[in-house]
């Protein structure tokens, strides 16, 4: 199982920013990240210089969002999509995605289902709950 580091993700992004900019061949990866980072320009200051990238500390005290794990969730969310895992988040995604008109909303809606699983997991000290998961999706989406 790949279980990479802040230090990685952190330079995963900037790397395929840096491709991107240079209009280098990306990775299948690199191009879903890519998709991401361009519906957030207001990230590119972060991913410009990865040795600033990998010294930022985002903190919820300073009030500032972290780029990194707000990119990440939305490639964990485009994953979970395009596998149906748990099963029947695509539909419930797809449905979403519709009922606001956007993709993107869709997924920024998602985040919040997707953190509240984690956040429940990690404070009950319990796996993730997938079921729950998708059902906070498909309330969202409205069925």
């Amino acid at each position: 199982m790949f279980n990479p580091s802040q230090h990685d993700v952190r330079r995963f992004f900037c790397e395929a920013y840096r491709k991107q900019r240079a209009n280098e061949v990306l990775t299948p990866l690199d191009a879903v990240a890519r998709d991401w980072i361009i519906q957030h320009p207001e990230y590119a200051e972060h991913l410009d210089d990865v040795e600033q990238a990998l010294a930022a500390d985002y903190t919820v005290e300073r009030g500032q969002a972290n780029p990194f794990l707000h990119l990440s969730m939305h490639l964990s969310i485009a994953e979970q999509v395009s596998i149906d895992q748990p099963p029947g988040i695509r539909a419930a995604a797809r449905a979403l995605a519709q009922r606001l008109g956007s993709e993107h909303e869709a997924h920024h809606e998602i985040m919040e289902c997707l953190g509240q699983m984690i956040w429940n997991s990690q404070r009950n000290g319990t796996p993730p709950d997938g079921a729950a998961y998708l059902e906070c999706v498909r309330k969202r989406a409205g069925g």
